[in-house]
């Protein structure tokens, strides 16, 4: 049986007198694999930080893994909490090498000191690069690849901790044709392995959820659309309404895709 791995109630952000995400309730569970998706601005990388308890929401209940975030040890809660971001990967010292950024994920820093490090975590961070088609990059610094490569390494670092749930930001946002879609292959890869943490992502584009995703939540100005299975969520009304534009959705095998409607175009 599905446990609850997220519960939001209520939740809302504000910041000065905006109001980032208003009255947000969600639930994500064990067996389910999250989209959240929007146009700029609509509140999702706040939902994330809120729902990986970097930032306190204003108002309402969380509960992440269980525990009630007002209660919790946000220090212990936060290593079972995994997180690709640009924000992460901003922070990266320049000179550090591809292997200690996915090595210092297990004391959850960056930037390698004097830290001691088994065999097994160097053995680990190796096999996650590899899993991520990295492993040729090990020696690599950080700051030399290409934004593909630093996607992909993200995401092994991410994991490095053997997380229970994994938040990807935006993880192809600027990525030519090729590296999405081979980042994507490997996203899908990831969740459809049992072994892996379950998945939330943002995005704002219907074409970069991968294969195997199963839910979706729709955000327009902080507040929510539509959220439930992915093929209830993903209609023409609801993508038209939560981007401004009327919009033509197609599905094909397990992607989609989305474009404005023009006269004629049926």
């Amino acid at each position: 049986m599905s446990a609850e791995v997220l519960r939001l109630r209520g939740v809302g952000v504000r910041y000065d007198k905006s109001m980032l995400l208003r009255d947000i309730d969600w639930t994500v569970r064990s067996d389910e694999s999250w989209v959240v998706i929007g146009p700029n601005g609509a509140g999702k990388t706040t939902l994330l930080q809120v729902a990986a308890t970097l930032i306190a929401p204003t108002s309402g209940t969380i509960e992440v893994l269980g525990e009630p975030v007002e209660h919790a040890d946000l220090t212990d809660l936060r290593t079972r909490i995994g997180m690709a971001s640009a924000a992460i990967a901003d922070q990266v010292p320049p000179s550090e090498k591809v292997i200690d950024l996915v090595l210092t994920a297990a004391y959850g820093i960056l930037g390698r000191d004097a830290e001691d490090y088994d065999s097994a975590d160097v053995t680990r961070a190796v096999e996650l690069l590899d899993a991520i088609g990295c492993a040729h990059l090990i020696r690599r610094r950080f700051a030399s690849l290409s934004e593909g490569e630093r996607k992909r390494v993200q995401i092994a670092r991410s994991l490095m901790a053997d997380p229970e749930l994994l938040f990807l930001d935006e993880p192809a946002a600027g990525l030519d044709l090729g590296g999405r879609e081979d980042l994507l292959r490997r996203i899908a890869r990831l969740v459809d392995d049992p072994r892996s943490p379950m998945m939330v992502m943002v995005t704002h584009h219907v074409e970069e959820v991968p294969a195997g995703f199963t839910h979706a939540m729709l955000l327009r100005k902080g507040t929510v659309l539509a959220a439930g299975p992915l093929h209830e969520v993903f209609t023409e009304r609801n993508l038209s309404r939560c981007f401004g534009v009327p919009l033509l959705i197609e599905r094909r095998s397990s992607r989609w895709t989305a474009r404005a409607l023009n006269d004629g175009a049926r």
